[in-house]
């Protein structure tokens, strides 16, 4: 069965990385990819956002499996127009992906459903944020853009000033939907799971860095590196979150005549209550897919297909590495802002030589030249039977790799490291519920 991924980042790099190992798979093409993809993949030139070409495509082509990477496309209804052309499709329906594709949308299933997650309320002008913000909330407090963002719509506002500055952000254009949440305490960590809309599978936890600079400074970014598993989700609090948050949603879309298929990432904070959810995304993430999918043992393709033809029930559990997984990206200098364009990467096969996968984002070819074309350029991903020994690996790679315009944070990995080291698992100080 031939099989069509849809993207261009890293995350796409790293599917095209595993599903090319599939004895399955007569032939894999990718639309519209990147010099990384197409060491595994037939890049064709294919816009995501026209479904009619991509289903065509697909039917010319014998493609038995559509996978699609990023969050745009499948709240825009693409895995919709391939299903009613009769073609399987990884990735949920426009009216399940809007999980991600509206916080407005998931807060009110969780108060309908008691998922727990933070207080929130919903507004759509300045005027009605700037009254809630006065009665209802402290600082901190969360405003978040309802739609999608590319992970860069969040603002943890610390002061009126603050508040200020992101309400001028928000309402820059006129009325807007947005959300006001209460700041939750604790520590962030990703929960992944498969669904096909009735059964429900963990597929592995991460922990992802969001500040563009070390020691968590600087602006929210897509991602500046993560780690696989997250020790601080133990099983104890990983079977609590899938009882309490994501089964719980899972029955919520299927009751609600839209079924959720695809994969789940909860991203949740660990609360001295226990997990809260603070939002989901309807697809892998970036860069967590860097780090899960080198984790993962066996084939991929059959977990897929199973997802998208409603057997996972069927399908043979995931499986993954015992040790770790850690993955440092490497932005043009400027990201999250106006990132540098054109600057010249070599030297990746040395990465590669010192024990390391290079999953290419921001890239494309200028002649025989490999540069820079977006904010996160490289994903440079080690495994390792500890924390320390995955991270150590990972940043002799990225020393290996010569990028003039590039920057990277020192310190991915630093609350797993020093967890290992301590052997502590605990957040701010206090043993979590279980």
């Amino acid at each position: 069965m031939n099989v069509l991924i849809l993207g261009s980042g890293g995350r796409e790099h790293a599917l095209a990385a595993k599903l090319a190992a599939s004895p399955l798979l007569p032939r894999l093409y990718a639309a519209p990819g990147n010099p990384g993809i197409a060491q595994h993949a037939e890049l064709v030139r294919l816009d995501p956002t026209d479904h009619a070409a991509v289903t065509t495509f697909a039917r010319d082509r014998d493609v038995g499996l559509v996978v699609i990477g990023p969050e745009a496309p499948l709240v825009d209804g693409l895995a919709d127009s391939l299903r009613a052309a009769g073609i399987a499709a990884f990735g949920p329906s426009a009216a399940a992906a809007q999980l991600e594709g509206s916080k407005g949308f998931t807060k009110e299933l969780c108060a309908r459903a008691g998922i727990p997650t933070a207080g929130f309320v919903r507004v759509s002008t300045r005027a009605e944020a700037e009254a809630v913000l006065a009665t209802t909330f402290g600082r901190p407090v969360v405003l978040k853009a309802d739609g999608l963002a590319a992970g860069k719509g969040v603002v943890i506002a610390a002061t009126q000033q603050e508040v200020t500055d992101a309400l001028d952000g928000f309402f820059a254009t006129g009325d807007a939907p947005l959300v006001i949440e209460e700041y939750l305490d604790g520590e962030e960590v990703s929960l992944f799971a498969l669904t096909d809309g009735e059964t429900v599978v963990p597929f592995g936890t991460a922990q992802d860095h969001k500040r563009a600079f070390d020691g968590d400074q600087g602006p929210n970014t897509g991602g500046m590196g993560a780690y696989s598993p997250a020790s601080v989700l133990t099983p104890a609090l990983e079977a609590q979150a899938m009882a309490e948050i994501v089964a719980p949603t899972v029955r919520a879309m299927a009751e609600a005549g839209t079924p959720f298929s695809g994969i789940l990432y909860a991203g949740l904070m660990l609360t001295r209550a226990g997990p809260r959810l603070i939002e989901y995304n309807v697809r892998l993430g970036d860069p967590e897919a860097q780090v899960l999918l080198p984790r993962l043992e066996g084939d991929l393709l059959p977990l897929l297909l199973a997802v998208a033809q409603g057997r996972l029930a069927e399908a043979e559990p995931p499986r993954f590495f015992p040790g770790y997984a850690l993955t440092v990206v490497v932005a043009a200098r400027g990201y999250p802002g106006q990132p540098a364009a054109g600057g010249e990467l070599t030297a990746l096969k040395d990465a590669e030589a010192a024990g390391a996968t290079v999953f290419q984002a921001g890239t494309r070819m200028e002649g025989d030249r490999l540069v820079a074309a977006g904010g996160r350029v490289l994903a440079i991903t080690a495994r390792g039977d500890t924390a320390a020994a995955a991270q150590a690996g990972a940043y002799r790679a990225v020393a290996a790799i010569r990028f003039a315009d590039g920057f990277h944070r020192r310190d991915i990995g630093h609350r797993e490291v020093a967890r290992e080291v301590s052997g502590d698992t605990v957040v701010a100080g206090e043993p979590l519920s279980a």
